[in-house]
């Protein structure tokens, strides 16, 4: 390819080495919605004969091991790369997996979930920070909200394979064996899509690897010149970057730097504090508390997901019209309003047949604004906002407090509900929400158009 030969695939390959990795998101959405449908029939007495408290335990045991997942992994993906550190996790995806399908006590359940947690959580951090790196300025916001838009499918998946083991092996005893044992599919398939893969060119840059990065560049845009100006462009923050020190401590107290590492904590808080995962990890369960049999709450879980999927497409498609910042003003407007009428109608209607039906329908109106606001816009901000040199390591810690923030809100919720009930439980999130929207009206830059390099830039300058 010449310097002003045009490559007519190098969207496309953009494309599919992000599909290859999304692999990784699929199993995250997956692994977390497929406890939805499995929980009740492993609580059963002549099953795992699960307490509230054990239950609890086997739901938020996968976001304990998502956060320690989360922040080793930012170190392995730098020493062995992102594609091998993901080939390693489609390894821990599927072991995790078959130990949770062959699980005899709720003690091997929890430990299994555990390890399911670690290697969600070093996907959820690689392959955002992954694909932020393949994706040109153009098209990062798409590229990175493709990840979301994967893991609701996945969650989506699992809502619907939950629904349909359900009903038809309902009366088996070990049917949520059957439901469990499905995770097995896209850990196989991950793995067998990082034999093809390509490595992130900015790791490639990084470790001396020019030429092997340049390859990569080349086939992700449109001319060799654009290739090679993105090459000097990674080389010469790199090289800032390497004139400076070695990652230490005393980085995070650089006023720009603790400024960043204080907003990639603040996204990763809020998008966890809408009380998106206690639907996502109990509906079923909310569906039921509010009247429906578990069958029907099964069925209508479907609902959440397919809303989900809709609420990614839609972001997928105004992530690159609209700022970051707008974007989580109106999703975080949007999940408000859904979490005050949650809790006045709940209060309003309680007892009454109407009630599950007006739950699912707001439930569906949260996950629309969740999923195609707040969330890509938390996913992107968080991937594109730290310098490269540091990148791995603060998206470790800022996606460790997000599963930490993740496991107290998926522990919490099953005993605010028996508590103080649906009502006041969602009357919290609704404060928390409006924290959330204070923080982003304030504090929050907007991001939009800007490289990788430039926002770096962007934040040494303004913070000088």
């Amino acid at each position: 390819m010449t310097a002003e030969q045009i490559n007519p695939n190098a969207k496309r390959t953009m494309v599919f080495m992000g599909l290859l990795a999304t692999f990784g998101s699929l199993l995250f959405g997956y692994d977390t919605g497929v406890i939805n449908g499995a929980l009740p029939y492993m609580a059963r007495p002549d099953q795992l004969n699960l307490t509230p408290a054990l239950e609890g335990l086997v739901g938020s045991a996968i976001c304990i091991g998502a956060a320690i997942g989360s922040f080793l992994s930012g170190r392995l993906s730098d020493a062995y790369g992102r594609k091998t550190t993901l080939s390693y996790l489609s390894i821990l995806f599927f072991l995790a997996s078959l130990g949770c399908v062959l699980s005899i006590n709720a003690q091997m359940m929890i430990v299994c979930r555990f390890f399911l947690g670690l290697a969600v959580g070093g996907s959820s951090t690689i392959v955002p920070g992954y694909l932020a790196e393949i994706a040109t300025s153009q098209y990062r916001g798409r590229m990175v909200g493709l990840m979301d838009l994967v893991v609701v499918f996945g969650q989506f998946l699992a809502y619907i394979v939950n629904a349909i083991i359900a009903i038809n092996l309902g009366h088996d005893p070990h049917v949520w064996r059957y439901i469990l044992a499905v995770t097995l599919i896209p850990a196989v398939l991950l793995f067998l899509s990082m034999l093809i893969a390509k490595e992130s060119p900015r790791y490639l840059v990084a470790k001396g690897r020019i030429s092997e990065a340049l390859e990569v560049l080349k086939c992700t845009h449109e001319t060799q010149a654009q290739a090679i100006a993105e090459l000097n462009s990674i080389k010469d923050v790199l090289a800032e970057q390497s004139a400076t020190k070695n990652l230490s401590f005393k980085d995070f107290t650089e006023p720009w730097m603790k400024r960043i590492f204080f907003l990639g904590i603040a996204l990763a808080v809020t998008q966890q504090v809408t009380g998106v995962n206690s639907i996502m990890f109990y509906g079923s369960q909310i569906l039921t508390h509010s009247g429906f049999s578990t069958d029907a709450a099964l069925v209508g879980n479907i609902g959440n997901g397919l809303i989900s999927v809709a609420g990614a497409l839609f972001g997928l498609y105004i992530v690159g019209k609209i700022g970051r910042r707008t974007m989580l003003t109106i999703g975080l407007c949007g999940v408000l309003t859904a979490n005050i009428l949650i809790g006045v109608i709940s209060s309003t209607l309680e007892g009454s047949p109407l009630l599950p039906y007006f739950i699912l329908t707001l439930t569906v109106i949260f996950l629309g604004f969740q999923q195609s606001c707040v969330s890509p816009a938390t996913w992107l901000m968080i991937s594109e906002i730290f310098p490269t040199r540091m990148r791995s390591t603060c998206m470790g810690l800022t996606i460790l407090c997000l599963w930490c923030t993740n496991f107290i809100v998926t522990l919490v919720f099953p005993i605010l509900l028996g508590i103080v009930g649906i009502s006041n439980t969602f009357f919290i999130f609704g404060a928390l929400c409006i924290c959330s929207l204070i923080f982003v009206r304030t504090s929050m830059p907007e991001t939009k158009h800007l490289s990788i390099e430039e926002i770096e830039r962007k934040f040494r300058n303004e913070t000088k």
